[in-house]
């Protein structure tokens, strides 16, 4: 027997649900949620993927809306969910759709992977999950793939339904103050290219997270010692983290270089993972809160990209002098899930009608606003950044006067955001 899966018993409930509305010629398809261990693996969400207007009538899987589904979901995953796998729901037999199972859930990773900027650990689950489930018999299939090997043949594996199996799941937070400074360089043309460059700025801060010291209720714990009360059901067990994060050598003083601008992001964000209770480590909570850190503030820095690029294509361009605050980061619970929450990021423009509108669309998670937490994060007031003119000099120890922030803010020197990436634009016409 393969890996073993311990699944709360809402999934069964959920993809039962699921069986009895299905429809149509094709097969219904969605993500599996969840946490990974040595030992086990523990499935706490299943979220059918949204239905798609456009699409043609046939009995295939829409390879290319399920996987960028999987790419949206997985930017409103805190650290300890992710997604696991893949599930199917059809009336055709197991074997008649393992093919297309095995290339979608390939695929998925594939996708997720390219917006993960950090490391791959030596402890890394990299089993996929598939399930298939015939809508008439109700027979569950489960099997798995390694995603490391692209010739990975399916292996069976155990799917066990529990009650409350995240009940007992250990919270940690933290909130981490940010000054980052990303060079762009004098070559760069167009917003697309502009994103490569900002992953490659991101890159050395990413190394100074990973390297970071994380102290645990105030204690520098070893990588083995074991979180105590994880075993106890329905008792809130949680910690407060402290992420010490080295200087960035490349900001000296007297290091000069040139370039066509800079992204200045200031502020603070607030980071947190939730982690198994299957003997859970201290070494785990701080990889798994680390990897938190890093995800939310590429996620929100990619957002704002991907904004600007569709301004592009619409022939428009963010004024200089405009302000561009990245989006605050909101936290809604799980029914069911113990202490798991979901999250989401909220722009200025935005209220919170929008935010339950796509917990609705994206996870099928049904929360009103009052369940919405955006006590984490407060925007910023507007702070106006000094200019980096492109083609100049620039001394990385001059920094734009400190400002005190009342939560998230962004600050990207956001203005330096809208002058790099339309100038630059611009520049080149």
């Amino acid at each position: 027997m393969g890996r073993a899966y311990i699944v709360d018993e809402s999934v069964e409930v959920y993809l039962s649900r699921l069986c009895e509305t299905a429809a149509g010629p094709g097969p219904g398809s969605g993500l599996l949620l969840g946490q990974s261990s040595p030992q086990r693996d523990f499935v706490v969400m299943a979220i059918r993927t949204p239905h798609r207007e456009e699409a043609a009538a046939g009995s295939s899987l829409d390879k290319e809306w399920v996987t960028e589904h999987a790419r949206q979901v997985s930017r409103m995953l805190p650290a300890g969910l992710s997604v696991l796998g893949i599930f199917i729901i059809t009336d055709t037999e197991a074997k008649d759709s393992l093919t297309s199972l095995q290339q979608l859930v390939f695929a998925v990773d594939t996708l997720i992977s390219t917006e993960q900027l950090w490391g791959p650990a030596h402890d890394d689950i990299t089993d996929r999950v598939t399930l298939h489930v015939n809508s008439k018999t109700r027979k569950t299939v489960c099997r798995t793939f390694d995603v490391r090997d692209p010739k990975s043949a399916a292996k069976p594996a155990d799917w066990r339904y529990q009650s409350g199996v995240c009940s007992s799941w250990t919270t940690v937070s933290c909130w981490v103050d940010l000054d980052v400074i990303i060079q762009l360089p004098e070559t760069q043309t167009s917003i697309q290219s502009m994103d490569t460059c900002v992953k490659e700025g991101l890159s050395s801060w990413v190394q100074r997270v990973e390297g970071g010291v994380c102290l645990m209720d105030g204690k520098k714990l070893e990588e083995d010692w074991e979180l105590t009360g994880g075993q106890r059901r329905n008792v809130k067990h949680t910690h407060v983290a402290q992420l010490l994060i080295t200087a960035d050598e490349r900001r000296l003083p007297g290091t000069v270089w040139r370039c066509g601008g800079s992204l200045s992001i200031k502020g603070a964000i607030h980071s947190r993972a939730y982690v198994h209770s299957n003997k859970p480590t201290a070494g785990h909570a701080h990889k798994l809160l680390k990897r938190d850190v890093v995800s939310t503030v590429t996620t929100r820095v990619q957002m704002v990209l991907e904004d600007l690029l569709m301004a592009q294509e619409r022939h428009t361009h963010t004024p200089c002098t405009e302000q561009l605050l990245l989006p605050r980061r909101l936290f809604c619970p799980v029914k069911g899930a113990g202490p798991v929450c979901v999250c989401d990021y909220q722009f200025g423009d935005e209220g919170m009608a929008d935010v339950t509108d796509r917990l609705k669309e994206m996870l099928d998670v049904d929360a009103a606003e009052k369940d919405l937490d955006g006590e984490q994060e407060v925007t910023s007031e507007s702070v106006t950044p000094p200019l980096t003119h492109a083609g100049s000099d620039v001394e990385p120890h001059q920094t734009p006067q400190s400002n005190k922030y009342l939560g998230v803010a962004m600050a990207t020197a956001v203005a330096l955001l809208a002058t790099a990436a339309s100038l630059l634009y611009l520049d080149q016409i």
